[in-house]
């Protein structure tokens, strides 16, 4: 009697199914790849424009309290905290007035008011709202406040 051979191997039919549970685990991860690239986008712009906000927000309180501007001022005039409001920018630009490159398509708006801050009165106190809009329509606004020190 002679003893049965053994042929080594895969069979064709292994050979498909193997492929196919392959692709479908490769696409499976391209797809939470490519999700994850696309949220990361928007996290940057967001970013952005905190960090615009938080420039602004810097400058505009490093400023005297008080207000001196008479009608429209430029950039570079406003010397006081409420010179700022109203202030709107189509694109961020930096304290000299110079756009920044390549954040052309953010708009920044600046709100300066009177506001109570606990025991500091209404008019010795100005609350400096920065909001910022992102290319995508997402807004950041931030707040800080300006006192007249006594």
């Amino acid at each position: 009697m002679s003893s049965p051979v053994r042929c080594r191997g895969v069979t064709l039919v292994e050979l498909i199914v193997t492929i196919v549970v392959v692709a479908v685990a490769v696409s499976g991860v391209l797809a939470l790849v490519s999700a994850t690239a696309a949220r990361s986008a928007e996290n940057m712009l967001q970013v952005q424009a905190v960090a615009i906000a938080e420039s602004y927000l810097n400058e505009i309180l490093q400023k005297p309290f008080g207000f001196d501007c008479a009608g429209t001022c430029t950039r570079t005039q406003m010397d006081e905290v409420a010179d700022y409001n109203g202030l709107v920018d189509v694109g961020a630009h930096d304290a000299t007035d110079t756009p920044v490159a390549n954040l052309g398509s953010y708009t920044v708006q600046v709100n300066v008011a009177n506001s109570a801050l606990g025991a500091v009165p209404r008019l010795q106190s100005e609350l400096v709202t920065v909001t910022v809009t992102s290319p995508d329509g997402q807004t950041v606004a931030l707040s800080g406040y300006r006192t007249s020190y006594p």
